[in-house]
């Protein structure tokens, strides 16, 4: 196979300098530094298996594949805030003044470009770094600027462009969506419909930039930039980062199916107060977040095949905005199950979790994997990137896999594929040992 080693700086762009983005810039920094280790982070610390286990081939992810070195990689983004990304990190309270003293340098050379931004798709924000433009046309093609400057200011030939930014209001694909002609006449005549999101995505993939959506929000998931991004040779993927308690359920509801243990009800609740519980605090962009974490149960559990455990299970989801939690999420489940003879039975799980914590490893594996896939000539939806988001994007008529160990299982699988390996499938050991 040809050698398509990465070489050079990889450019990362962020809509959003807030407590995501920013928990990532400053934790790569760190781990560069070597004052922590990439926790979290798939490619980095995690092994892939090769061959049979008898041969004993496991090395890890990030020397398997050819994938952009840490210390290659540059960082700019937008933000509606002009703090550079030292501050905007003090502000979001993610991380301890300890452990941003030391990278505190680097951080501060991180200035925000202006954003594009409406209030009218994020209602709980407002702030005035913005790019004050007649048209969404004219936004795209700002926009379009930013990523060349931003490219030529770091001599990076390569980009990936990860969106950070808040939730936005709930949108359905409209008339504007359908083809690459209408987006863009809906960006001439400013129509409600495309919303920043979806501006930003479009001008990513326009300049050949792959893109990932890390909120729920509509943004790349339309036939418009769908057709762009094949057109265009870019790989994209979304949405929703996959971290806290949809992480769980897609943890618990497969071994509930497995062991065929009925579900009679998952109520879900979340307490949060950083900037994404200000913003969710506003019920259409909590429906989009409801949205996507409410599709996870249905699909793993299948209850057109198992009427009788999961046809009647009432599934609830809440998100409460409560400002002395900050980014110390809360989420608390209480699942009511039932097993043999229709026995019920509960379990109650509290889970205090910190959201850019478990977020920002993924916005690294996203960033590196994206910018692989593209080197391997991969374009459009990347669906072997499900792992990662709560509400994976995948192709028409394809159903979207929520459980995570097959979605862990294909991720693994698409390595070993292109890379010249043998997906792994368990029968020949099986074969073998019958043998």
């Amino acid at each position: 196979m040809e050698d398509d080693r990465a070489t050079g700086p990889l450019l990362v762009l962020t809509p959003g300098l807030g407590a995501v983005a920013t928990t990532f810039i400053a934790g790569v920094e760190a781990v560069r530094r070597g004052h922590a280790q990439a926790i979290g982070s798939l490619t980095q610390l995690q092994t892939i298996r090769l061959g049979k286990r008898s041969e004993n081939r496991n090395p890890l992810i990030r020397e398997f594949l050819p994938l952009a070195s840490l210390d290659d990689l540059v960082m700019e983004g937008w933000d509606i805030f002009p703090e550079d990304a030292y501050e905007a990190a003090l502000r979001a309270a993610v991380l301890e003044e300890r452990d941003l003293g030391r990278v505190a340098d680097y951080l501060r050379g991180i200035r925000p470009m202006k954003a594009v931004f409406d209030r009218g798709y994020v209602r709980r924000l407002d702030g005035g770094h913005v790019k004050s433009l007649a048209t969404k046309k004219e936004m795209a093609a700002a926009l379009r600027e930013d990523i060349r400057a931003a490219r030529e200011k770091h001599r990076a030939r390569r980009a990936v462009m990860i969106w950070c930014g808040s939730t936005e209001i709930y949108l359905q694909p409209s008339d504007c969506h359908r083809s690459l002609d209408a987006f863009e006449a809906g960006l001439e005549s400013n129509d409600p419909a495309i919303s920043p999101a979806q501006i930003y995505a479009y001008a990513a993939i326009q300049e050949g930039v792959p893109y990932a959506n890390g909120a729920p929000n509509l943004s790349a998931d339309i036939p418009a930039l769908e057709e762009l991004a094949r057109e265009r040779g870019v790989p994209i993927a979304g949405k929703d980062f996959k971290t806290g308690q949809t992480l769980l359920k897609t943890v618990l509801a497969p071994a509930f199916k497995a062991r065929m243990l009925g579900v009679e009800g998952w109520f879900s609740t979340n307490i949060l107060g950083n900037r994404d519980g200000a913003v969710l605090d506003d019920p259409d962009s909590f429906r989009s977040k409801e949205v996507s974490k409410s599709g996870v149960l249905s699909t793993i559990l299948q209850p057109d095949l198992y009427p009788d455990l999961y046809r009647d299970l009432y599934h609830k989801v809440r998100i409460n905005y409560y400002p002395p939690r900050g980014d110390a999420k809360e989420g608390w489940d209480n699942i009511d199950i039932f097993g043999w003879l229709g026995y019920r039975m509960q379990i109650k799980i509290d889970f205090l979790c910190r959201d850019s914590i478990l977020a920002a490893p993924i916005v690294l594996d996203l960033a590196l994997l994206l910018d692989y896939a593209q080197r391997r000539g991969r374009s459009g939806i990347q669906e072997w990137l499900s792992f990662y988001f709560k509400s994976p994007q995948v192709e028409t008529g394809h159903v979207a896999e929520h459980d995570l160990f097959i979605q862990h299982f294909r991720l693994k699988n698409t390595m070993r594929i292109l890379e010249g390996e043998e997906p792994l499938t368990h029968l020949s050991e099986a074969m073998d040992d019958a043998d």
